[in-house]
């Protein structure tokens, strides 16, 4: 079947610009992309890979004016004698924010020779780094900004990542001639099979060092610490993960940083207790103070605050001490503290003090109404 001109395929006039180039195929790839035309997936497949092959050309600049000059012979060096295969693509990255997530585009594309982030000319995505921060409680309400810091690979200077002295002292592997990557062909009738497999003598270095660097000693890299200021808004949940992108590991040739994952653990406190919005706090006040009324002090996420405790408090009671509590993630608004009131009673009491607490609180004589200060007591015979 005859090729179709990269800009029909695209559905984009040739003056159109890069931006206009990459919303295009972006666009088409969601339509067309095995994953969600399931209706047809073999001629999903096909389609994606000419709308592939398309932006793989009018996505750089270089090969874009080859094409409008010479056409299709203009770039059929940059594929393969067999024309253009999932090797040749090297724009991974643009679609990994639309169908990356997906575990079957990852296997869609590994069907080509390789993972979702090793495809494309050997581009490597850098691997995710996790780690964790604690913060105090009160954090949870006003936010934070706490500084991190990450452990970093960065490319050895010394010897521009080749990890040969001065970045010479290497050879270009005979085998692979530098590619890293053999190629081996196998005609069957008038079918050819085309294997690609890393180089058995440079194990895909592509190049054997005469001299090794001495400073990262012929690794080719450093270690270092990245200090990064997180953004930790308020409301955040305890066990919270905040993603920050590009600041994981580096890519390996040209692939984009992976990200950094970090896991938010809040203080424990003995005494609050989180349930979504609300605080909860338990209290117990002496028995005067239930009977009389009074105030006590019950701790909150900012420090002690006071709760009035009415005359004729029972045990148990819960009280609501409004906007307490905490946030909804990013909100401005706050949930309450609900205070548990528990009742001390005395264990012991001394022989006067019975004798007051019998009289202020013997029930009524039959037929009797007697009381005083809220409390029945006996009438004067």
């Amino acid at each position: 079947m005859a090729k179709r001109d990269y800009y029909e395929v695209l559905g984009v006039p040739r003056a159109a610009s890069t931006d206009e180039i990459k919303s295009a195929y972006r666009k088409l790839a969601r339509q067309y992309h095995p994953d969600v035309a399931k209706g047809d997936p073999k001629g999903a497949e096909e389609k994606f890979k000419e709308l592939s092959e398309a932006y793989e050309v009018l996505a750089n600049d270089e090969k874009r004016r080859r094409y409008d000059q010479l056409g299709f012979s203009g770039v059929e060096s940059d594929f393969g004698p067999t024309g253009f295969t999932w090797q040749n693509f090297t724009h991974a990255q643009d679609l990994e924010d639309l169908l990356g997530s997906s575990p079957l585009f990852r296997q869609f594309f590994g069907n080509f020779g390789g993972s979702f982030e090793g495809f494309g000319g050997g581009r490597e995505r850098g691997r995710d780094l996790e780690l964790g921060v604690r913060l105090p409680l009160i954090a949870a309400v006003e936010g934070a900004q706490p500084t991190v810091e990450v452990p970093k690979v960065t490319d050895c200077p010394a010897c521009h990542a080749t990890g040969a002295k001065d970045g010479t002292a290497f050879e270009v592997c005979p085998e692979c001639h530098g590619q890293g990557q053999v190629r081996r062909v196998q005609s069957r009738g008038y079918t050819q099979l085309i294997s690609v497999a890393v180089c058995p003598r440079c194990r895909g270095a592509g190049r054997k060092i005469l001299e090794r660097c001495p400073v990262c000693k012929g690794s080719g890299q450093q270690q270092s610490v990245e200090r990064i200021q997180l953004s930790v808004p308020r409301g955040v949940e305890d066990g919270a993960v905040l993603r920050v992108p590009g600041h994981g590991l580096p890519g390996r040739s040209g692939g984009r940083a992976g990200d950094l994952f970090v896991q938010v653990a809040f203080d424990p406190s003995p005494e609050i207790r989180r349930e979504g919005e609300d605080a909860h706090v338990e209290t117990t006040v002496p028995l005067a103070v239930a009977l009389f009324g009074g105030e006590v002090a019950v701790p909150t996420v900012e420090g002690q605050a006071l709760l009035k405790i009415p005359a004729g408090t029972q045990p148990e009671t819960q009280f609501r001490m409004r906007g307490r509590g905490f946030p909804p993630p990013g909100g401005s608004s706050r949930g309450d503290e609900i205070v548990t009131v528990h009742v001390a009673i005395p264990r012991s009491l001394s022989a006067h003090e019975r004798d007051l607490l019998k009289e202020a609180l013997a029930p009524p004589a039959s037929g009797g109404t007697g009381k005083k200060d809220g409390f029945f007591r006996r009438k004067a015979s």
